[in-house]
């Protein structure tokens, strides 16, 4: 049991206020690290002991699994496991699942309906572009699936699509959308986008439904509500009964999806749908170092549409904020390896320290880096658990268990293991099945085939039709225990003696993930209340987690985007460069709402590190085939000067950013920058900097080591060599010249190194 004094106690006068004001609407501002989490739980607590309510009428959304299942383990602490257990405690996507298969007459769905994921619609798009002879260079899939997957944001259908229709590139999109989705309801399938439309239109347009859950959930808290796009929105007003009683917690300095759909406009939606609606500030922030949140506020301060607040916090004032300017991205990368395992060496542990940049194309020689260095890393966002050969077969399989007329299972799994069944047996049966609007399943059973498919193809057809059927017939009995369904799969299928017949390393690595995989079921079954085949299937659909084996210490690497909703005690953000941090909105004419987007990203970068950041930037870098002179971020020139290591400085600040290597660097016209370091701050080193003949060093660069030797490039005089570096106010170098066979002594501001 928890009570009001118990709430006092634990919270601060805001949080406490948010926690206590059950009844009517609400609207939480959180801002990042002020303890949402903690509000939401304890307030939900409040209201199962306080209002005595019964936790299923209680629904609490967020967005991914991992949100959702710590919010559950905080309340199973606070109020204990039974008292906890009815909760509704869901991410969008799972909720709408749940209520689908719920009402799944009244959607016109079978209840054990497949959700396809980005792979399986693909396939599905793929047959459609087949059957409509739609050229790919016209229209991409990946384009119709966007465009599709953007409308049913909107809770359109295809029909309304047709007629917005204006080009014959939008007529060919609504064409393709109403064959996907005849197909996706012959497969007894959904895709990720209908678990929000189609509720959400079930719940407009049929009172029964509607009146039954406004009158099941007495009481609606949303989570991360600037992420929410206007179905999602759209379903939750459906769900308020006549008490509104709706809590939307959230933050527009950290609406960052804006590209996936996600309305930051929402929060000003809510405040006109419920203009009674208090307004409660979470500001203090329980994370941050106060120069961290010094920066962070500079730079979110000159957003052109936010509601006004600041964070402060009550921690150390904290380590100044690195900056690391470099010469170019391999030395960059360099420098933040040594910057990590010196951030290890100090007994940070592994999986404290994270690397953020803004494109994952970025990475690349960050990981040559770390792995030179042997720092071990992990990229969040690679290849994913689920998203492996081996799993999705026998997930497939699994499918087919349930629904054997899903297609798009079958045709992944038929065969494997091979089965001496070919793609131009696949594609003539398919068509067929399309020709008959049938499954190739049935086509399977009734032994209805093409012609042109010869003997030993339709043998082998039939031999797998038996199989399955045989498999199917004895999974019936153990549905309740997803693992043993699964084994029997892996071992009747032939799977387990095709890795086992050839134990190469590859295999190996195949038959421990699937060993994972059926671990995985048995931990599921463990976990559920009512374990099922089908409510594991959902279960891995829906998982939204980062890689698998993310418990071992390793460093984080990972784009910006990938980092909300994390905090790290050490953060290094790569390329603070005009060009790509902000990576968008910086071209003339370009649209200010990407600007504005770029701007909260940067804020959540900064605020996901709680001791420790660093910041890098290069003269020069390597990207997309090409040679960039950016200018350092404009995000770095509004940071006070007093909370980072160094003053950064920018001549003809906003000019072009993308000139070629060649045209120099720091002359008239130039985008060139100087760092000058606080002289208590330590510059970075390599581990084992090597001696240098002749008067090293002065840095204007403290990142960039000038030696003899050193091969230079000068815009009116060429390629040369340093002779000779002097030392004093500014850094001047000996340089000759061969084409002039002459020495000359210049700036060493303006000339180029080569690598």
């Amino acid at each position: 049991m928890i009570d009001r004094d118990a709430l006092t106690r634990e919270l601060n006068p805001p949080q406490l206020e948010a926690a206590l004001r059950t009844e009517g609407p609400l609207l939480v501002f959180a801002g990042a690290g002020s303890g949402k989490t903690r509000v939401i739980t304890f307030r939900i607590a409040h209201i199962l002991d306080e209002k005595n309510v019964p936790p299923w009428r209680v629904l609490a959304v967020t967005f991914t699994n991992k949100a959702a299942q710590e919010m559950r383990e905080r309340l199973h602490r606070i109020v204990g496991h039974e008292r906890a257990r009815g909760l509704w405690i869901s991410t969008f996507h799972a909720l709408g699942a749940k209520l689908l298969r719920r009402f799944h007459e009244r959607a016109g769905l079978r209840q054990d309906f497949a959700i396809y994921d980005d792979g399986d619609q693909r396939s599905v798009m793929n047959r459609v572009f087949d059957e409509l002879k739609i050229d790919d260079k016209f229209l991409s899939v990946r384009n119709a699936l966007g465009a599709i997957d953007r409308a049913k944001q909107e809770v359109l259908e295809p029909a309304d699509l047709l007629g917005r229709a204006k080009t014959p590139h939008d007529t060919l999109i609504a064409r393709a959308w109403e064959s996907y989705e005849k197909h996706l309801t012959k497969n007894g399938a959904v895709d990720f986008g209908d678990l929000l439309s189609r509720l959400t239109r079930l719940l407009e347009r049929d009172a029964s439904v509607r009146k039954e859950l406004q009158e099941q959930f007495q009481y609606l808290l949303v989570d991360e509500f600037q992420d929410t796009n206007n179905a999602q929105y759209r379903m939750l007003r459906a769900m308020i009964n006549e008490h509104r009683n709706l809590c939307v917690v959230g933050d527009d300095d950290q609406a960052i999806y804006r590209w996936r759909g996600a309305d930051v406009r929402n929060i000003q939606y809510f405040k006109r749908d419920f203009p009674d609606a208090p307004v409660v500030k979470l500001e203090q922030n329980y994370r941050s170092t106060q120069r961290i949140l010094r920066a962070a506020n500079a730079v979110i301060s000159k957003a052109q549409q936010r509601e006004g607040k600041t964070l402060f916090t009550r921690n150390d004032e904290g380590a100044l904020i690195e900056l690391l300017p470099c010469e170019d991205e391999r030395e960059e990368a360099r420098f933040i390896a040594h910057g990590v395992k010196t951030t290890l060496a100090r007994g940070v542990p592994a999986k404290e320290i994270a690397v953020f940049y803004r494109v994952h194309a970025q990475s690349r020689p960050l990981e040559d880096a770390m792995r030179a260095a042997n720092i071990p890393y992990m990229i969040y966002g690679g290849m994913r658990f689920y998203e492996r050969a081996e799993v999705k077969d026998i997930l497939g399989y699994l499918r087919m268990v349930l629904n054997p007329n899903d297609d798009v299972s079958l045709l992944r799994v038929v065969n494997t293991p091979p089965r001496k069944i070919g793609k131009t047996t696949l594609d003539r049966v398919t068509a067929h099945a399309t020709a008959r609007q049938s499954s190739i399943w049935k086509l399977l059973a009734s032994g209805d085939l093409p012609e042109d498919v010869g003997s030993a193809a339709r043998k082998a057809l039939s031999g797998f039709y038996l199989l399955m059927g045989e498999i199917r017939r004895e999974a019936a009995t153990m549905l309740d225990r997803p693992a043993e369904a699964g084994n029997l799969v892996f071992q009747k299928t032939g799977y387990a003696r095709m890795l086992d017949d050839n134990k190469d390393i590859e295999n190996e690595t195949r038959m421990e993930n699937i060993q994972e995989l059926l671990g995985s079921m048995h931990e599921y079954a463990q976990e559920a209340d009512e374990p099922s085949l089908s409510g594991y299937l959902e279960r891995v659909t829906l998982n939204e987690e980062t890689p698998a084996g993310e418990d071992i210490p390793k460093v984080a690497m990972m784009t910006v985007h990938s980092a909300k909703g994390l905090e790290f005690r050490a953060v290094f953000i790569a390329a603070m460069e005009d060009g790509m941090f902000p990576y968008k909105g910086t071209e003339l004419g370009a649209d200010p709402e990407e600007m504005e987007e770029e701007r909260r990203l940067a804020y959540v970068a900064i605020t996901r590190a709680r001791e420790q950041l660093t910041m890098s930037f290069t003269r020069f870098r390597q990207i997309f085939g090409q040679t960039r002179l950016n200018p350092p971020s404009r995000f770095l020139l509004e940071i006070p000067p007093e909370v980072l290591s160094g003053k950064v400085t920018r001549r003809h600040f906003g000019e072009a950013s993308t000139p070629s290597r060649e045209s120099g660097y720091g002359g008239e016209g130039g985008g060139g920058y100087r760092i000058e370091r606080d002289p208590v701050a330590p510059r970075a080193r390599e581990p084992e900097e090597a001696a240098h003949d002749g008067p090293v060093l002065v840095r204007d660069n403290p990142a960039v080591g000038w030696q003899r030797g050193m091969r230079v490039r000068h815009m009116k005089f060429g390629t040369g060599t340093v002779k000779t570096v002097f030392t004093g106010a500014e850094l001047k170098v000996e340089v000759y010249f061969p084409n002039l066979g002459a020495t000359k002594t210049l700036l060493a501001e303006y000339l180029q190194v080569l690598g």
